[in-house]
This record gives C-alpha cells, structure tokens and sequence, in this order.
C-alpha cells in the first residue's frame, strides 16, 4: 500500500537498544507533548498525568525503580534520550471532571449556565466505580489511548520508542512523588536507536493478516 502513514507505521519497530548520544530536540519535544494534550478519552475526562524523565537526576530515579523486577527495561532509563511515564488517576472524582467542565467553558464549548447539565456525563465514571470509590481500570484504559496517540506521532516523526508495561509502579510512586493520586502501570522510552545494537530494527515486521483481524459487514 503506498500511504506515507503506512511507510511510518511499517518502519516503526520496538527499540531494543538506544543510542544514548542522540537527543530528541526541544522542538520535536513540543510536538509530541502537544500531541498527547490532544488525545482523546471518554467524556474527555483525561483522567491521567505524564511525567517526563529528562535529566539525569530523574533518570537514575527510574533507573532505580528496576531494582526489584524487570531488569530487562532497566538500560532504556538511561539510554533513552526521555521516557514518559504514562500515569491514570486512581480516584477520578466529580471535581477532577469540574475542571474539565471549566476548561470546556472557558474554550466556549460549553456555557457557564450549563454547567451543573455537563455534570450528566459523569454518569460513565459513576458506571465504571466500584464501592470503594475506585476506577482505575476505566482511567487506566483512557491512558492507553494516549499512549496509542503518542507512539504514531512519534512514528510519523521519524523517533524510535519503546512502550514498557515491564515497570514496577510501587517503586515508581515511591520514587516518583510527584504521582501522588495516580498510578503508572506503562512508561514509553523515546529517542534514536543504535543501528548496530538494535536487533529488532533488522527483523520483519509481523502481522497477523487483515482478514484474520477485521470484519466488514
């Protein structure tokens, strides 16, 4: 097929090993964080936070949150040029929406007089509580979109990645105050791999055929 969003998806391949020397740019930075400011997610609840590893000083903090399992992560958090912990709320409360509600107003989506009526929304996060007051797997599910989102910019942008669900999210909301209220189960490393180390770039893509995945009624 001869579609450049099909040529960019093709070449995109899980990164194995990065090189370390390379950086992402400060303006290819702000496109991708533009982009998972867009993401979709149910009611437009975004019921999720993105932490940035960066400098050194973080990354030997998320380096050190492999002490106890999935070693096999543990090179990217130094190697990557940034990662990005991928966090959902916990608890997705009436007024984290009440600030989605005021965003929405204040871009003239919605009006102020209707603002207790946008509140019927909300009736999808009660839908998905438990008695406890939790809904993880909900917001955890809207996260993933923006996961999704955030790797076919990187894709179409011609920047390696790596999503890792292999991420021990006790030690990384011990060591990553910063979280506090949400939980982070992925992590996507981001940057340029090395040609000569990243067996996974040489491979073939596989696929299982379209007919075997889709249905068309």
């Amino acid at each position: 097929m001869s579609n450049p969003i099909i040529s960019e998806l093709e070449k995109r391949h899980t990164v194995k090993h990065y090189d370390a020397s390379k950086r992402i740019s400060q303006e290819d930075l702000a496109v991708i964080y533009e982009a998972i400011r867009l993401s979709p997610s149910s009611i437009n609840s975004q019921p999720w936070k993105f932490i940035v590893i960066e400098s050194d000083e973080a990354k030997q903090r998320f380096h050190d949150t492999f002490a106890n399992k999935f070693q096999f992560n543990q090179k990217h958090a130094k190697a990557a040029s940034h990662t990005i912990l991928f966090a959902h709320k916990v608890e997705y409360k009436r007024e984290d929406y009440s600030k989605v509600i005021d965003a929405d107003i204040e871009a003239g989506r919605t009006k102020a007089e209707n603002k207790e009526q946008a509140f019927g929304a909300f009736a999808f996060v009660d839908m998905n509580t438990d008695d406890k007051g939790i809904n993880a797997p909900w917001t955890k599910a809207q996260t993933y979109i923006a996961l999704g989102n955030t790797m076919t910019t990187l894709a179409r942008m011609g920047i390696d990645s790596t999503p890792m669900e292999g991420v021990d999210h006790e030690l990384i909301s011990e060591l990553f105050p910063e979280l506090e209220g949400y939980q982070c189960d992925v992590a996507l490393a981001m940057g340029y791999n090395d040609a000569t180390e990243d067996y996974n770039a040489a491979l073939p893509k596989s696929r299982l055929a379209l007919e075997n995945i889709l249905t068309v009624l």
